[in-house]
């Protein structure tokens, strides 16, 4: 019988190394708000009458949505964001972490712009207390790294 043995001694692994550095790119978003669930409903589903009544479980609140409610980009990126508001009722895009605080008027277009400074993922949303905290969404800011073959 015989017994092989392999010995390893001082073995590093080369990686190779990169030059390449990540240009931040200008992203470009555009956003809707989306009425989901609104006391107006209630005129079409008489079930929602008991739920946006006092007591109910929408009782003073209103269930809006962000589409597209998740974003992703690179640190470093310019973020260029449009946000339509077709309907009667004002919003906000806030947007805490990156000091980002839209006032979204009705049946108007917004515009702003901040960079992906930060990596993470932060929660954006609007801060009109009947919408909280159904309208939000999130924003995920991947490592420079990352981006380096896009």
């Amino acid at each position: 019988m015989s017994i092989i043995v392999f010995l390893f001694i001082g073995c590093e692994v080369q990686r190779p190394t990169s030059d390449v550095q990540y240009t931040p790119h200008t992203r470009a978003f555009t956003l809707i708000t989306i009425p989901l669930l609104v006391k107006e409903s209630a005129t079409t589903f008489d079930f929602l009458h008991k739920d946006f009544a006092k007591g109910g479980v929408l009782h003073g609140k209103e269930v809006y949505t962000f589409s597209p409610d998740h974003l992703t980009v690179y640190q470093g990126d310019t973020v260029n964001l449009t946000i339509v508001n077709p309907e009667d009722d004002g919003h906000t895009f806030t947007l805490k972490d990156f000091n980002v605080n839209l006032a979204l008027s009705p049946q108007a277009t917004t515009r702003g712009n901040f960079v992906a400074n930060k990596v993470g993922t932060f929660t954006f949303y609007c801060d009109m207390a009947p919408h909280m905290p159904f309208m939000s969404g999130q924003l995920i800011v991947l490592p420079d790294s990352s981006g380096a073959s896009s």
